[in-house]
């Protein structure tokens, strides 16, 4: 039997004593309970999906201990997955994967640089550098990083972010005179894909016309106007409101021609009186403020991942 010191911890154990028991590695945090498993199946996950959704290793090599590493809980939350709680208790549901392995067990410590997370299934962006923006632009502003003749442009609400070394760009055009969601990002492919017509990304529009839009129209927007440069046809027309000489119309179309909504509407004889895009995919302009910027949400990024399919 061991001997204790004289400070209570055990003394060295003596020639021919039986083997010491070597130590259990410890899982969790001090004065940390238990995560709770049935929590973490239905917590939200905030994971912002990854570019690239590789399919999963098929090499067998599962997810690896790295002595050195950065524990996996700790990895979720600077990630934005969760608070470090709220990932332990992902992890013990079962949702979170290393490198091919489903890991339940608390305390895996990973190398955050190679190591490929999924949670429920998505991989887990870890490039902190990408930016993912909602512009509300006015009237009169032009689509540009920046305007020779001074007019108010994108790139003046930019300016201190690309001063402090961040590359953005607006994703495709809105004309002067039309206003609503610009999308900003220096996420290049995601910015082609969504610019790039075989994607196919619809985009939505409140049109103020001038005329009393007849019952028929929104049949004969589906069908198509032919253009100087080609037919275009619109996904969706909704008349909202017809009074006084004047409709109020919802025009979604995957269309990104210069002035194409503008151009169709006259050509049926409704020119625009106003124009705002409140839509790109999924992601919506909602109430946010005209002239304003707002990082968009890890959900709608990931759909928009999706829709280009990234």
């Amino acid at each position: 039997m061991a001997s204790a010191g004289r400070d209570g911890s055990p003394g060295k154990r003596r020639k021919g004593g039986p083997a010491q028991q070597p130590r259990t590695k410890k899982t969790h945090r001090k004065g940390s309970s238990k995560p709770d498993a049935e929590v973490g199946k239905i917590r939200l996950n905030n994971a912002r999906p990854a570019r690239h959704q590789a399919p999963p290793s098929d090499s067998g090599s599962g997810a690896a201990y790295v002595e050195d590493g950065v524990r996996l809980q700790k990895v979720l939350a600077q990630a934005g997955v969760a608070s470090r709680r709220g990932a332990e208790e992902l992890i013990a549901a079962g949702r979170v994967e290393v490198d091919g392995e489903i890991v339940t067990e608390q305390g895996l410590r990973i190398d955050p640089d190679t190591a490929i997370i999924r949670v429920d299934g998505a991989r887990v962006i870890m490039d902190e550098t990408r930016q993912y923006l909602a512009f509300n632009k006015p009237k009169g502003w032009q689509s540009t990083m920046s305007d020779d003749q001074g007019r108010p442009c994108v790139g003046d609400v930019v300016a201190e972010r690309v001063m402090a070394g961040q590359r953005l760009f607006h994703v495709g055009r809105l004309d002067a005179d039309t206003e609503g969601l610009l999308l900003l990002t220096n996420d290049g492919e995601l910015a082609h894909r969504l610019m790039h017509p075989s994607f196919e990304v619809p985009k939505t529009y409140l049109a103020t016309l001038k005329g009393e839009v007849p019952r028929g129209i929104a049949r004969r927007m589906r069908e198509g106007v032919e253009l100087d440069d080609g037919p275009v046809t619109v996904d969706k027309f909704t008349v909202i409101e017809v009074h006084e000489g004047q409709s109020l119309v919802r025009i979604t179309l995957h269309e990104g021609r210069n002035r194409v909504v503008r151009r169709m509407m006259d050509e049926v004889g409704f020119p625009v009186v106003k124009l705002v895009r409140t839509h790109v995919g999924s992601v919506s302009l909602g109430e946010q403020r005209q002239g304003s910027l707002r990082v968009l949400g890890n959900d709608e990024v990931g759909a928009l991942y999706k829709a280009v399919g990234l």
